[in-house]
């Protein structure tokens, strides 16, 4: 079942306990918060396994706070800036689920869409094995910019299991995770703090949703 199905599931199941307690105080009937309690159980059990969890995604979007909003995009501006810097390239970015699901990706708060193409041809990473630790870098940005901003990070967990992924299926042994995320969050948080008015602007256009090309322009203006 997705993360957001399993909160929903856990608030719903503490509402119930706490409405069982408070029923006799405030005089109601057990049957309403029982029977709304099964009510969101149930749709969020429909939802985890016909939708993949994009139906409370795109609901509990319409809550993400200013705030949060904000912290995403310095999230996926850090992604959208080491792929420019380490040639990944960004085919398109989406910063809400409801852009997302628009845009007929799979559920998520929104994301920048990256190229990993080089990843499956083996002649390109023998020759040039700095693809791998390029592409590791890209995927930790997203963390080491919230660091910078907001000194925690929130997010990119998503950005980790990919990480753990791309690890597996080039046949590397799981131990070295560790290593590779530290290594690549370090390369990833000095690079955007080497770049930081690109960042800034960045961050300034995708708030606008400005196009990728765009967003590619104003970086290479403000490093000449």
């Amino acid at each position: 079942m997705e993360q957001t199905s399993l909160n929903l599931v856990a608030i719903a199941v503490f509402a119930m306990t706490l409405s069982a307690l408070l029923s006799p105080v405030l005089n109601i009937s057990p049957f309403i918060p029982a029977g709304t309690t099964f009510a969101i159980l149930g749709l969020a059990t429909l939802d985890s396994f016909s939708w993949g969890g994009k139906g409370l995604t795109l609901f509990l979007d319409v809550f993400t706070s200013s705030q949060q909003r904000q912290r995403i995009i310095h999230h996926e501006a850090g992604h959208f800036l080491a792929a420019y810097c380490l040639g990944i390239p960004v085919t398109g970015y989406t910063l809400t689920a409801w852009e997302t699901f628009r845009k007929g990706e799979k559920a998520g708060i929104g994301g920048v869409q990256l190229d990993f193409s080089l990843l499956s041809d083996e002649e390109k990473i023998s020759k040039n094995p700095l693809i791998i630790e390029r592409t590791f870098t890209v995927l930790m940005a997203g963390i080491a910019a919230e660091r910078i901003m907001y000194e925690n990070v929130e997010g990119g967990e998503e950005d980790k299991q990919n990480l753990r992924e791309i690890i597996r299926l080039l046949g590397l042994r799981a131990d070295i995770y560790q290593q590779k995320e530290s290594w690549a969050l370090l390369q990833a948080k000095n690079l955007l703090l080497r770049h930081q008015t690109a960042y800034e602007g960045l961050v300034k256009l995708m708030e606008k949703r400005a196009s990728v090309e765009d967003c590619q322009q104003l970086i290479q203006e403000k490093m000449s």
